[in-house]
């Protein structure tokens, strides 16, 4: 394997991973009372609430409603198709 291939192999998988965390983090918006510093539930706070902190400064909820993980979500879901897509730019520039 390529050191490319394994690139892309690498970032495929964390940004599935991470579109995964903010699902489930959405879910969890849904479940106020849910502790996230439990066990079960910080194995997705930890990875996200970095990334949620700073956009919730710019962008507090909305009527109640927190909306920075959907950005998060989106944001992540656009890159990994823009470049890992079937016409995302590592995929052109890797095939022969």
């Amino acid at each position: 394997m390529t050191t490319a291939l394994l690139t892309t192999w690498g970032l495929g998988l964390f940004l599935g991973l991470m579109s995964l965390l903010f699902i489930a983090r959405i879910v969890l918006t849904w479940y106020p009372q849910v502790e996230l510093n439990q066990f079960p539930v910080c194995l997705i706070a930890w990875p996200t609430e970095p990334l949620l902190i700073p956009l919730r400064k710019w962008l507090p909820p909305l009527g109640g409603v927190d909306i920075t993980p959907i950005i998060w979500f989106g944001i992540f879901s656009l890159l990994r198709e823009l470049l890992l897509g079937q016409q995302g730019l590592l995929t052109l520039l890797l095939t022969p």
